[in-house]
């Protein structure tokens, strides 16, 4: 498993940006597939992105497509969630999770990530 650390949370008026960075501890990083997720208060850890080791393939929930972009920077052990035209109903507590393998497009399950970063909040008001 690798130590993961979230940043870059916080309040947002709807329709402006935010970009949340995911940093991990360990060199191999460039050897996990990243993923990244989403729980409101009362509701299930919901999959929002995913990007394969390399950042050769991407997956997006269907609500965020178009609208968040997921990268990263291996050399800085680094995942990028960037967030425009951000909406009331994307407030939760977000959360970086990775595992070390191949992505598999589809593979959205909290189950399929070992390990998890401690979550940054974003708060979208209205």
């Amino acid at each position: 498993q690798v130590q993961l650390v979230e940043s870059g949370g916080g309040l947002v008026q709807a329709g402006g940006s935010l970009r949340l960075s995911c940093t991990a501890s360990e060199r191999t990083f460039r050897t996990y597939a990243v993923g990244w997720f989403r729980q409101a208060p009362g509701k299930e850890r919901d999959f929002v992105a995913a990007i394969n080791w390399g950042g050769g393939s991407t997956d997006y929930v269907d609500s965020v497509k178009g609208r968040f972009t997921i990268s990263r920077d291996d050399a800085k052990n680094t995942v990028w969630l960037q967030m425009s035209s951000l909406k009331p109903e994307d407030t939760a507590v977000y959360y970086c999770a990775a595992e070390r393998r191949s992505y598999v497009s589809g593979s959205r399950r909290v189950a399929d990530f070992g390990s998890w970063g401690q979550g940054t909040q974003v708060t979208v008001s209205s």
